[in-house]
């Protein structure tokens, strides 16, 4: 078994005195893709706001091939990384939120190109190159030009994981992508991501669209209360649940499945 890409050991997370993570350990190996499943408030986006150091842990060390994320070795000591250090180290973890976040005042193209340019200082006419490829990937070859305002909510978002994938990362991070599209949006932006999983690109995505979880993930995340409850082949954990909590969500949520 090779190493993992991202580790994660005894994660805690506490906003003030009420603790949202309670002791997280995982692995995702290069290629996997992880789907986390759960109720609301179980924990979920503070992990994954967690893994790229958005949310600073209040216990514990994740690792991105062997580095810790957010800080930084002197002598046998780890220390918190200066906002540059982690500013650089972030760059090989792109994060797709819930709303979009594109800037409304620049085109499809203009909002792929900007961290590439302004942050890794690759020339404008590269950027441009690359961004409309990545553009043809996510079926927005047409889309070049037109403001968020001219797009849909898929379209937003699929320019978003375009944003992403132009600082070349070496993990995505989706936080429930689909969660903000009307229904019938949702299957352009995961047939979107079908397609990275099939590329080969290591993928972490809370998500409540369970066939996906089902037909796509690697791995299979069930969280509550802060902790994973239950994990293992998405088919085994969807159509086997062995943990009563476990079943109790699936029945609520996919009532087929447990």
């Amino acid at each position: 078994m090779t190493a993992p890409l991202l580790k994660v050991e005894g994660l805690r997370k506490s906003f003030g005195t009420h603790e949202v993570l309670a002791g997280i350990d995982l692995e995702v190996h290069e290629g996997d893709v992880m789907c986390i499943v759960g109720p609301s408030g179980s924990g979920k986006s503070t992990l994954l706001r967690c893994l790229n150091h958005l949310e600073k842990p209040t216990e514990g060390v994740i690792f991105l091939r062997g580095e810790p994320i957010g800080l930084r070795w002197k002598g046998e000591r780890l220390y918190e990384m200066t906002f540059n250090e982690l500013a650089r180290q972030r760059q090989k973890m792109g994060m797709v939120f819930q709303g979009f976040h594109l800037f409304p005042h620049k085109t499809a193209l203009e909002n792929i190109i900007e961290a590439p340019v302004i942050v890794k200082g690759v020339r404008v006419e590269t950027a441009r190159a690359e961004a409309l490829e990545l553009l043809g990937k996510v079926g927005l070859s047409d889309r070049a030009d037109y403001y968020p305002r001219q797009l849909s909510g898929g379209q937003q978002q699929r320019v978003a994981i375009a944003r992403s994938l132009a600082m070349k990362p070496e993990l995505l991070l989706f936080d429930e992508p689909t969660s903000a599209l009307d229904p019938e949006l949702v299957g352009e932006v995961l047939a979107t991501m079908r397609q990275l999983a099939t590329e080969g690109m290591t993928m972490v995505v809370v998500t409540h669209e369970m066939l996906f979880a089902r037909d796509v993930a690697d791995h299979l995340i069930f969280m509550d209360g802060g902790v994973i409850v239950e994990q293992g082949n998405p088919r085994d954990v969807l159509t086997r649940p062995r943990n009563e909590r476990t079943r109790a969500f699936l029945s609520r949520v996919l009532p087929d499945a447990a």
